[in-house]
């Protein structure tokens, strides 16, 4: 057996980020920039009143005058034309430019109009000063700033900011093209009764959230039955149509030869056939069809998830361009016991995590850890480290992959 950190690295020494890629803005959610990006204008592009009111001159009010008449109104999207001069002011609505001479705003709440011979004039008791409820042109942005380094993953503020700026397409890493297959001619989708010996895959729809949830995008393969021909073609047409390959099935020991068969035939001898020191998903296997990264998971329900989280999800980030590969790992306490045996690996157990109004993070194991149980792994949102031992004890500190947000 070998440790889960050399099984990591065998994987993750061998990956490189995607191609970059000029993509729409709308579908950049998630996606992390290949490139620095700077600010070819500004923002605000022009001097703007950040409320409703009226634009005056705060020397002319300064000057002792008291009443100014009101010449027009300046809404959002106008020109902002009328000048402002003396004894003179417009009514001015939030994002409006401020028109020439003008320094400042009133608002409108503390303004008091009147007609008089069919004009309209303002009057106020709070003056305003030089400068109140203006929002300066590149007070928010200014032109050559650099907005977002490379490798920053893009969300719903940095879109609104790039679309502010007129940035409507981003060169970014692309999500990844997972291809995800089964191989067992024992394997069904039929929701009718299963025959002698069927089971329904559940492997492929449990994969594909998982894929999903990462921002990868999950192309289901189907199902492939033990037989040479059916195997060399399906393995050989995901690894031309996909970034990445995932396959669950075939790498126990003991396990249809056809599968080790065709995966070496394939990768020209590069496939790693390993076994890793951990419980679920001791066996693993890695290598390349081509240039597509090819990963053999175990057909145990859990031990392929565990599989997907432990090694396959963290090449998949790496080649989206992430740079923190791994979930995130809390140091929690165990509600009760964690019961184990020695066995020379480290397991990861299901459990169900919270987090509680001390800041601390507390679990509960599930009942029921073997690979086969699935249920469990549905009502779990973290997995427990467990080391090499007996276990740990209720009150013990356990460090802990958070899955879900909790």
């Amino acid at each position: 057996m070998i440790e889960l950190n050399q099984a990591q690295e065998i994987v993750l020494q061998t990956i490189n980020p995607l191609p970059p890629k000029s993509i729409p803005l709308a579908e950049c959610d998630g996606l992390l920039t290949s490139c620095a990006i700077h600010a070819a204008e500004e923002i605000p592009p022009f001097d703007n009143t950040a409320v409703d009111g009226f634009a005056l001159s705060s020397s002319a009010i300064e000057s002792g005058i008291k009443e100014f008449e009101i010449l027009g109104t300046i809404a959002a999207g106008d020109t902002g034309d009328i000048p402002v001069s003396g004894s003179a002011t417009v009514r001015i609505m939030t994002g409006a430019p401020m028109p020439p001479g003008s320094d400042c705003v009133l608002m409108v709440e503390d303004s008091v109009v009147t007609e008089r011979n069919g004009r309209t004039y303002l009057s106020f008791d709070k003056k305003p000063s030089r400068f109140d409820n203006v929002r300066d042109a590149g007070s928010d942005i200014s032109k050559g700033q650099l907005l977002f380094p490379s490798n920053t993953q893009l969300f719903a503020g940095h879109l609104g900011v790039l679309a502010s700026l007129g940035i409507y397409e981003v060169s970014v890493f692309p999500r990844a093209r997972v291809g995800i297959l089964s191989t067992g001619s024992e394997l069904t989708i039929d929701p009718g009764p299963l025959k002698p010996g069927q089971i329904r895959d559940s492997n492929r729809p449990t994969l594909s959230s998982l894929v999903r949830e990462m921002g990868a995008i999950p192309i289901d393969l189907g199902i492939i039955p033990d037989n040479p021909e059916s195997l060399r073609q399906g393995f050989s047409e995901a690894a031309s149509s996909c970034d990445v390959v995932l396959s669950s099935g075939g790498v126990s020991v003991g396990d249809f030869d056809y599968t080790k068969e065709i995966l070496d035939e394939l990768s020209n001898g590069t496939m790693s056939w390993m076994q890793i020191a951990i419980r679920p998903a001791k066996p693993f296997a890695f290598g390349h069809i081509g240039t597509t990264p090819m990963f053999g998971l175990p057909g145990n329900p859990v031990s392929s998830a565990v599989s997907f989280e432990l090694l396959a999800r963290p090449a998949i980030r790496k080649m989206m361009g992430h740079q923190q590969l791994f979930r995130n790992t809390v140091s929690a306490v165990a509600r009760t016991n964690l019961h184990r045996r020695p066995d020379g690996k480290i397991h990861f157990m299901r459990v169900s995590a919270q987090l509680e109004l001390d800041g601390m993070v507390y679990i509960q194991p599930q009942s029921g850890q073997s690979s086969h149980l699935l249920y469990s792994m549905a009502n779990s949102n973290a997995l427990a480290v467990v080391p090499n031992g007996i276990g740990c004890k209720a009150g013990d500190h356990v460090d802990t992959l958070i899955l879900r947000e909790l």
